[in-house]
Formats: structure tokens, C-alpha cells, sequence
């Protein structure tokens, strides 16, 4: 089977908090071959800049020694990539842009950052941005995260879009040799038959095409079934959600200590 992403697009400042999306998005692009597009956002103030242009221009290079160290990394690790780095008020925007020129089908950035103030619940607001507007699938990689490598977990419900979850973890798991759980979450008793029959389907779907797939059905809020659930994996994959308001994704991506992969419709 193809592989669910060609065009990947790293969106990184290369500070602490990018760490874990910089090596997973350097892994997938060496282990599947893939060319790898990174943007570099930077905060543009045009009055600062003319106002105060000694600190400007110390920032700007700042900015290009950061460039310069992940052109490096990227160097030794054998990877050719095609980097841009873009100006504007809005960080979320450029990476947006970037992602539509190019016809990225995944962007690849940090769960959150300094932006970010309530630690447990949301993620950082430029992520939040662009997960919400993004043309594409997001995956959001908590610092200390590398690839994957015990499992994928698979959150469905029914849906088309959960069709989709569940056809993209498959092929992950499918290209990394890994076991795949595919879970419902039932908010009551009588939705668990429905979270069941769902289950079953969903299963010998992934079955068919040749995943060692199998299947949970947890009770309670789906965040805290997702993110409790008893498998071995270091992936999530879920659905697109309402990312801004509290939804169910914006509470897994904020409390998940795993990489978490948005799959948009």
C-alpha cells in the first residue's frame, strides 16, 4: 500500500520545544524516503524593526544561525530538504501558506510553546491556528517524542472521517511493522452496542488489509479513553475535531504525551 503522506511540510523555530517534531518529520523523511519541506515562521514587526534595528538585526541572526544548525542536522543525517523561512504578523498564517503552495498532505509541528498557558489543557495558540485551518493532516509531536515504535492507537466513530482514521493508522502500522488497536469510546450504556458493532467493522477492515489489528471498547468521556486506554502504542490517531473551543482533540493533543496525528476530511 502507498504511503498516506508524500508531502511533507516541518514546521519548526528550532528552539527546545521543536525538538521532537524536528527528529520525528527527519525519521519519517529517511526511513520512507520522502522529500522533506521545512518553514521556518518568523514573527515580522515592521515598526519594531524600524524602531529599534540593532535588535533587529541581532534577531535576525539568531534566526539564520538557527537555520544554519538545522541545515546541519539535516546534513549529517542525509536528508535533502527544502527550506523557507517566511515573515509575517501571524506565524500560523505563513505555515498555512507554506502548506498550500506546496500541496502538503502533512504538516509536522511542535504540540505548543511558549505561546501557551494553561499547560494541561490547550495547546499553544500558532499550533492551535493552524490545526484549525490547515489544508491537510497534522501531527503534533510533544518535545521529548521520538518515531514511533511499540503501536498505533486508532480512535473511531463511525463516521466518514473515522473511515479515514482508520485507513491512515492501518497504513502506518502497516509500513512500520506495528500492531494496531482501534478504539471506541461509549459515553453510555446504550451507545456501547453501536461502539461495538463499530469496533467489528472497523477491525476486519484493517484486517483485510493486512494490519494485526484489534479492537477496544471503552465507557466514559472519549479524551480520557484515548488517552487511558490499556495498549502499547506511541501514536494517536484521531479524528479533526473543534481544536479552539475545548473539544475532544484539543484535549488529547494537550494532555497526551504521545505524538498525536489529526486526520483532516
Amino acid at each position: 500500500m502507498d504511503h498516506p503522506f508524500r508531502n511533507i511540510l516541518l514546521a519548526t523555530e528550532h528552539t527546545e520545544f521543536d525538538a521532537g517534531s524536528e527528529r520525528v518529520a527527519l525519521e519519517m523523511a529517511k526511513r520512507c524516503g520522502l522529500p522533506l519541506s521545512v518553514v521556518v515562521p518568523v514573527l515580522s514587526n515592521p515598526e519594531f524593526e524600524i524602531g529599534a534595528h540593532r535588535l533587529a538585526d541581532r534577531a535576525e541572526q539568531e534566526i539564520a544561525s538557527r537555520i544554519d544548525e538545522f541545515r546541519e542536522i539535516a546534513k549529517k543525517m542525509g536528508i535533502p530538504i527544502d527550506l523557507e523561512a517566511r515573515r509575517g504578523g501571524n506565524p500560523a498564517k505563513e505555515i498555512i501558506g507554506r502548506a498550500m503552495e506546496m500541496g502538503a498532505d502533512l504538516i509536522v509541528i511542535r504540540r505548543r510553546g511558549r505561546r501557551s498557558f494553561f499547560a494541561k489543557l490547550l495547546i499553544g495558540e500558532m499550533v492551535s491556528q493552524v490545526v484549525s485551518s490547515a489544508p491537510c493532516s497534522v501531527l503534533m509531536v510533544p518535545r521529548a517524542c521520538s518515531m514511533w515504535s511499540k503501536g498505533i492507537l486508532a480512535a473511531v466513530d463511525g463516521s466518514d472521517l473515522g473511515e479515514k482514521v482508520l485507513s491512515v493508522a492501518a497504513v502506518i502500522a502497516l509500513e512500520c511493522n506495528l500492531p494496531l488497536h482501534v478504539l471506541s469510546v461509549a459515553q453510555n450504556g446504550a451507545s456501547r452496542k453501536q461502539a461495538e458493532d463499530i469496533i467489528s467493522d472497523c477491525v476486519k477492515t484493517a484486517q483485510g488489509l493486512g494490519a494485526r489489528a484489534e479492537g477496544l471498547v471503552l465507557a466514559g468521556k472519549p479524551c480520557d479513553g484515548i488517552l487511558d486506554a490499556p495498549v502499547d502504542a506511541d501514536l494517536i490517531v484521531v479524528g479533526m475535531g473543534n481544536v479552539r473551543s475545548g473539544g475532544t482533540t484539543q484535549k488529547v493533543v494537550g494532555q497526551s504525551e504521545r505524538p498525536v496525528l489529526v486526520v483532516h476530511g
